[in-house]
């Protein structure tokens, strides 16, 4: 029976399970993560090379004048160096780190989940996923709340493939489109579209664009390599929130 329940763990029947167990499945951008993962034996003795947990995002791509779902791994951590699982046998391995600051927050159809994998030679690597709930930070809150009082309703969020000349660390971009729903600008712009790129958690970099036109930013920058007059770079920082409002309302009005 020994070796047969060797062959059948080696396709993953009777071979070890893994399970990750999540204290907060809510987070804000740059909280800590922290959890356990228990592996627990299956019918035979199985040596486990490592434990590694991917924080994945889905995103779309244009293929052929069609939108697919693409998946991205935002990043990776190896919490465990081989040892052996033995039969019927459990073991625990904690693990704590900070949710990336580029990691998109979970709004419109973006999802966010953290992949569990063991890496067991010859064999079906087992794994789990654990879906978590992104929430903005206190920055990303800030310029929300100041386009809200602008007028600004957030119509669109979604994860698209990014440009090359756009991109930083990821193969996507997070685009937040707003259209005016009152106050000065209504009547005056079509959209505004903004990209976050979190530098720290006290600085962000925004790419915005103020257009009557609607138009994707991460793929306008593939067209055109310079940027067009209603393009906007800007960094904000902790002492800007104060007049933040009164200085994105000026540049918005600047390019309207």
């Amino acid at each position: 029976m020994g070796l047969f329940n060797k062959v059948l763990a080696s396709i993953g029947i009777g071979s070890a399970k893994v399970d990750t167990k999540l204290h907060e499945s809510q987070l804000s951008l740059g909280e800590r993560i922290t959890g356990v993962v228990e592996v627990t034996g299956g019918n035979v003795d199985q040596e486990i090379d490592d434990i590694y947990l991917s924080l994945c995002a889905t995103y779309t791509k244009e293929v052929d004048d069609r939108k697919v779902t693409k998946q991205a791994i935002i990043e990776k951590w190896k919490i465990a160096q081989s040892f052996v699982i033995r039969a019927g046998e459990k073991k625990e391995f904690p693990f704590s780190f900070s949710l990336p600051l580029d990691t998109p927050i979970t709004v419109g159809k973006t999802r966010v989940w953290l992949h569990t994998g063991l890496d067991i030679k010859n064999a079906v690597d087992p794994t789990d996923e654990d879906y978590i709930r992104v929430q903005p930070n206190r920055m990303m809150n800030e310029v929300f709340r100041v386009m809200e009082n602008l007028g600004f309703r957030l119509k669109e969020a979604e994860c698209k493939e990014a440009a090359y000349y756009v991109r930083k660390n990821l193969p996507f971009v997070q685009e937040f489109e707003f259209i005016p729903t009152s106050g000065e600008f209504r009547g005056k712009l079509d959209e505004v579209e903004m990209i976050f790129f979190p530098h720290t958690p006290q600085e962000c970099e925004l790419l915005i664009q103020v257009d009557r036109r609607a138009r994707g930013l991460a793929g306008l920058f593939a067209e055109a390599l310079d940027l067009d007059e209603t393009f906007v770079r800007v960094t904000i920082h902790e002492q800007h929130i104060q007049t933040l409002q009164t200085d994105l309302a000026a540049l918005i009005r600047r390019y309207a």
